[in-house]
């Protein structure tokens, strides 16, 4: 007797084949997302997870279908005879194995829904975020000290041992902004919040702090400080020391002494105010505003010329707005940072800050990886809490072809600092390198969550559409780009990605002409993908000549890196001082070098 194909599902158990699979899946997802944090595996892992199991239904439902289990191993169901068949044996061990993975789901739903939940970022309770102090001083213009402040305090607690603290960056995230301490805590990956308000008459002081503990918004410590303004080192002090004690923090002997390290050596107020004026100007990442922030940095030097974290900071300003330059403006830009940093070195060789200064100026102006590498180095030791040196030496061991070794090294830097856009951003450039570009992509994506419109982060975006042969959403990314030159190089590549020849040649034209002087090795970029060697080293070379920032970045650019059979490609790999890959490294301080004046030949 012919059955319907409802019954014959039954009887093959098909159906609870299906219903099997399904529980499974959720049971093993839910372990996933429960587990997957504390060993490391990324956020998508899940859902990536969920994709291939849905792929994979189809798969299982049709081997059910032909396949039958027996006695003596898997046998094709046409070559079993009905009357030996025991499927319906079969049938009960399925729905206890239902059952069993039923409740396990259930007991991980319950356990994810009942048991406490604790952000993996946190790795210890000793963990704590400074929240931008609230300026009441009733004059907008005094914005500049209450953030100054608050970032004082962020580098007063780093010196206790034993307290992770979040850098500035991401705990500015939350200025202006209200939120529940739980939610800021997670976010942050905290146990502990400092937040409060500061009001600055005339030679008075007010400032009001308070500890919250993150998971129940409880407060922990609170104190009013009403002091001269004279006193505002002592009071940064005071309130750090407060905040240990309070922490409980578990340290070798007594607490440290705690100092204000932004002080001016003489105190002078209005060397420090100024200081705290060219911070503010210089976190906001302009040209225009660098130009601001060294003016101030200057005026905080006539009044204190032995102030060597302004120096530092003055170097950093002066190689960043050299980054951003060409020509003589760019040569004169590393000259000063050079200057500066140097005197700052001469005047405190343990300044973190200004080794951080050098590192960025060799690795920037001067191409040196070894030296570069050796400054990061010497201002993590100096101070573990700075995700700057981190995120500086995750750039040095990119740029040498290390790309693991900077994943892991930006995701420290990240530990510390977790809404910085930019980090993440080149978190995703060297997992590019790796090929990982479904992490990559997550991890830009987020990066511009962040950061709308600050980064270059939909023309790496396209890059990687292009590579996965997703043509129309790397021309969608492309458009969605904000930064004029990263838009040509977009469109550049993804045009050439869809075959249109003539709009691709345009795009690239187009290129050349608005960006020729900044973008070299962009335009090297396109020309490699497009598998052009001729023109890839040409612009390469114009690249050297103009001292294109970007070269150190070679061994991070997959259509660069195709060139690597090339003849070409090692003697160049050596002549901007980088190694060669499968090679060995560059001898320290290879590749072309500062002539006396501080600048390149």
């Amino acid at each position: 007797m012919k059955r319907g194909l409802f019954a014959e599902l039954q009887r093959r158990n098909v159906l609870r084949s299906g219903v099997l699979y399904i529980g499974a899946v959720w049971a093993l997802a839910q372990g996933i997302s429960q587990l997957g944090p504390s060993v490391g595996a990324p956020e998508w892992t899940t859902r990536w997870f969920l994709v291939a199991a849905a792929v994979g239904f189809p798969f299982w439902i049709a081997f059910a279908w032909f396949y039958e289990l027996t006695p003596e191993g898997l046998k094709r169901e046409e070559e079993i005879d009905p009357a030996d068949s025991i499927a319906h044996h079969t049938s009960r061990k399925l729905d206890f194995a239902i059952i069993g993975v039923l409740a396990l789901a259930v007991v991980l739903l319950l356990t994810d829904r009942l048991m406490p939940r604790r952000n993996v970022l946190a790795a210890t309770d000793n963990s704590i975020a400074v929240l931008p102090l609230v300026n009441e001083s009733g004059d907008v213009r005094d914005e500049y000290f209450s953030d100054g402040l608050s970032e004082d305090l962020i580098n007063a607690l780093t010196q206790l041992n034993g307290v992770r603290v979040i850098s500035r960056n991401s705990s500015f995230q939350f200025k202006g902004k209200s939120g529940d301490p739980q939610s800021i805590g997670v976010r942050l990956g905290v146990t502990s919040l400092l937040e409060g308000t500061v009001r600055k008459l005339g030679s008075r002081l007010r400032i009001s702090a308070a500890l919250i503990h993150a998971a129940d918004g409880s407060q922990v410590w609170a104190q009013t400080f009403d002091r001269e303004y004279k006193d505002i080192f002592d009071v940064q002090a005071e309130i750090a020391q407060s905040v240990a004690q309070a922490l409980r923090v578990r340290l070798l002997g007594s607490t440290p002494a705690i100092v204000a390290r932004d002080r001016p050596p003489n105190g002078n107020l209005q060397a420090y105010e100024a200081y705290l004026q060219g911070n503010f100007y210089y976190d906001r990442v302009t040209r225009e505003d660098f130009r601001r922030a060294i003016d101030y940095y200057e005026q905080a030097l006539k009044l204190e010329p032995q102030y060597a974290l302004a120096l530092a900071r003055l170097s950093l300003a002066w190689s960043e707005l050299a980054d951003q330059s060409g020509g003589s403006e760019q040569s004169e830009g590393y000259a000063n940072a050079r200057a500066t940093v140097q005197r700052a070195l001469a005047l405190d060789p343990n300044l973190a800050q200004a080794h951080n200064a050098l590192g960025w100026l060799l690795l920037s102006s001067d191409r040196d990886l070894a030296g570069a590498q050796a400054e990061f180095l010497k201002a993590e030791a100096l101070a573990p809490e700075d995700a700057f040196a981190k995120n500086g030496l995750a750039a040095v061991l990119s740029d040498l072809g290390r790309q693991e070794a900077a994943v892991a090294m930006q995701r420290r830097a990240i530990a510390l600092d977790p809404l910085h856009a930019h980090y993440r951003f080149f978190l995703g450039w060297y997992l590019v390198a790796l090929g990982h570009l479904d992490e990559a992509e997550a991890t830009i994506r987020k990066a511009l969550e962040l950061q709308p419109g600050e980064l270059a982060g939909h023309a790496e975006l396209a890059v990687i559409l292009v590579q996965r042969g997703d043509v129309a959403g790397a021309l969608r990314e492309a458009e969605l780009e904000t930064q004029p030159s990263w838009k040509r190089y977009a469109r550049a590549t993804a045009l050439f990605a869809s075959g249109d020849r003539a709009a691709a040649d345009a795009a690239l034209q187009e290129l050349i002409v608005e960006d020729a002087e900044s973008s070299s090795v962009q335009i090297a970029s396109v020309y490699g993908y497009r598998k052009d060697a001729d023109k890839t080293f040409e612009w390469l070379e114009k690249a050297f000549v103009a001292r294109d920032a970007g070269l150190v970045q070679l061994l991070a650019d997959p259509f660069i890196l195709a060139m690597q059979s090339d003849p070409r490609f090692a003697p160049f790999c050596r002549k901007v001082g980088l190694p060669v890959p499968g090679g060995t490294s560059p001898a320290p301080g290879a590749g072309a070098q500062p002539d006396a004046a501080g600048r390149k030949p």
